[in-house]
This record gives structure tokens, sequence and C-alpha cells, in this order.
């Protein structure tokens, strides 16, 4: 074990969510959207957006936050701003972690060296990446630090996914997955559970003895569900598909910040939470995607202690009950009790459905449902404005 630091971390926060640009009229991918928008929204946002991957995705990037309320405002500056500009360009923002009935092979990535890299590298694998998820940043300056807490907190990465599913379509077919998300980034190289590693130096042995070997040009192109960011002293939280509510993006990033001080807190008492197996915490990864956090017979997520199966609601009240002396120490209290919510109400995956199944019990067509479906999401995805089409 590393050295302990006397000095707590920022445990600041840091929120990066992926979009969908959507035409108005059809509800589809924009997959060529106009120049002149991301030049519009940079005008506006600076570097807190960004292109990806893909031409019909945009990502932005909240500025170092302290409190879950400037996290909140900047979002909802974000997606407010995007939105509009988008409707000037006949555009709608959309956030889901998948499109309802999208295809792949239609869409265009953008350009760049960075972007025709991966899609040369690659190949068919990256052309289907058409997905989009939430990164949440956790200042833990200490690069030891970092590293030890990355070790123990795989263990709740299920957890938080379960709270984020926003993506149970995929090519207009209801998948049975509460995420369908990670079923296509899983196809990745070095995706998944983070490798455990005793400190900071043997990490970054590993990572440059890739770079030496030429496979990668830095740390920016390890993809695992929890990493130390290449760019900031955070750990980064990569797992959550995006959440069409802002308010579940707030309460999510703000358990995974109660969640590193909490693991901090045991730290600085000579305890530490057990690491378990990669292939036990898989089975919970996989369960997440699969049952998120909906209540029923074969749900819930295997508790390694009892060696049973518990109900998610269950889960979430051991959670909060864990992180709560640091929801009070951050004043997010609210937020991370908002949970209770989002598992009595459902997540984005849940919600999806049942407006398609409502669609579909009025005798619209599959094809109508789903755009009933994209309506929703466009409608649910700015706070407090009307649906755009």
């Amino acid at each position: 074990m590393a050295a302990f630091q006397t000095q707590e971390p920022g445990f600041s926060i840091g929120i990066e969510e992926e979009f969908w640009l959507v035409d108005r009229q059809s509800r589809d991918l924009a997959n060529d959207p106009p120049a002149d928008f991301l030049k519009d929204a940079k005008a506006k946002l600076g570097d807190q957006v960004s292109s990806e991957f893909m031409r019909c995705q945009i990502e932005t990037g909240t500025k170092v936050c302290n409190s879950a309320k400037d996290a909140r405002k900047q979002l909802i500056h974000m997606r407010s701003t995007l939105a509009e500009i988008a409707s000037k360009y006949d555009m709608a923002l959309l956030a889901a972690s998948t499109h309802p009935f999208a295809q792949w092979d239609s869409q265009k990535h953008t350009e760049g060296e960075r972007y025709s890299t991966i899609a040369r590298d690659l190949r068919t694998v990256v052309d289907r990446l058409l997905i989009c998820g939430m990164h949440v940043h956790v200042g833990i300056e200490d690069d030891d630090l970092r590293i030890e807490l990355m070790a123990q907190a795989s263990y709740f990465l299920p957890h938080l996914l379960a709270l984020t599913t926003s993506s149970p379509f995929w090519r207009g077919r209801d998948t049975g997955l509460q995420t369908f998300r990670l079923s296509v980034f899983d196809n990745l190289p070095r995706t998944g559970l983070p490798e455990v590693f005793g400190s900071w130096a043997e990490y970054r042995r590993h990572v440059d003895m890739l770079i030496q070997a030429g496979v990668i040009e830095d740390g920016t192109k390890l993809w695992w569900d929890l990493r130390p960011s290449d760019r900031w002293p955070t750990l980064e939280m990569r797992i959550a598909d995006v959440c069409t509510d802002l308010e579940d993006a707030v309460c999510v990033a703000s358990i995974t910040r109660c969640l590193m001080r909490m693991l901090y807190r045991l730290r600085r008492n000579n305890q530490r939470w057990r690491i378990y197996s990669h292939m036990l915490v898989r089975e919970n990864r996989w369960r997440a995607c699969r049952y998120g956090s909906d209540p029923g017979e074969k749900t819930g997520l295997i508790d390694f202690g009892r060696a049973e199966i518990v109900p998610y609601v269950d889960l979430v009240e051991e959670i909060l009950e864990l992180i709560r002396p640091d929801a009070e120490f951050f004043g997010c209290v609210a937020e991370i009790e908002h949970a209770r919510v989002i598992v009595q109400r459902g997540t984005s995956a849940r919600r999806q459905r049942e407006v398609f199944d409502a669609a579909i019990e009025k005798g619209i067509s599959p094809r109508d449902a789903l755009v009933a479906v994209a309506d929703h999401l466009i409608e649910q995805t700015v706070p407090g404005s009307q649906s755009v089409v």
C-alpha cells in the first residue's frame, strides 16, 4: 500500500455527456450535420463542446465542479444551448445511449486524424459504435491513491450502470436488455473492468509497454469502465449510459463522488473495501445490462458476502446508508436520494418501453411507435422544454 496522504483529495467532479443530433422531420440521426453547427456551438460553449467519433454525435463536458448545484447548472446550460442551436439547423438533441431505430451502416465518422486512425485500426467493429455514454471524473490528486481506489470502486460499477440504463432498442428492435450499449462497446479492445494494479508505477509500466509497442498512442486508448484520466488527476467512471433525465445524471455523478470519498474514509481508518474477482463483478455487470434497476423475480444484483441475489431497491438503500456521511459533507443528500425516484419510476430504458407499448396498444405501427419513443427522448432531454417536433 502506498504511503498515506495526510491531505484529503479535492473530490471535485466533472461530467461528460454524449448526445445524438436528430433530424426533426424523420427523427432519424442527422448523419451529416452542417459544419456551421459545431462552429456555432463552440462560439457559445467554447471548449466545453466537441465532436465525437460519429458525425451525428456531439459531446459536452462541464468545467471542474465542487458541488452538485454547480454541475446541474452547467448541464442545464449546455443541453439547452445545444438544443437551441440544433433547432436552427432543423435538428434536435436526444439523450439516450442508443437511438431507437437508427442503422449504423448508414452513418459517417467525423473527419480528422484521430478518428481516421481509429476507423482504420478497428474497421467494422468501430463502424458499429453507434452509442453514447456519460463519464464522471472525480478529482483525486495523488497518483497511487487513484490506483488504489480504482481497484476497490470497481465493485460498484454495475450498481451505477443500473441507475442509468437508456439503450433498450437497437436498429428498431427491442433487445430485451436495459442497456445494449455495452454489448456493442465490449467488441472494442481494452474495454470492460479495469485491471488491478499495486501502484501508479505498475500501472504506468503496463501502459508504457503498449505505447512502446506502437499499439496505442497514450492512456486515452484504454476504454475501461473506470480508468485514471490521462489528461487530469481524476478517476473517470465510464460505465454509465447517458441519462435522458438530467436529474438522473446529477444523482449518479453525486453517488460516484460520494463512493470515492467513502472508500477514502475506509482507508483513513486502516480499512478497505474487499476486491472481488473480475469473474464475480462481471456477473453483476451483465445483470445490470440485462435487468438494470427494474423489480422482478429474477432481477437484482449478487451480494457476494451473502452469495445471493438481492433486489436492487435494497442495494440502493445500502449504498445510500454507506455514503450518507459523504453526501452530508458535500451537501448533496437530496441528489443521491434521487436514486429512489429512479428505481421507483424506472430509468430511461423502462420509460422508452412504456412509450413504445402504449403506442402499439393504440394501433400505431411499430415504426411509428419507435418515432414516438424518439419524440419522448427529445422532449425529456432538455429540462423544461417542449417537444421540438
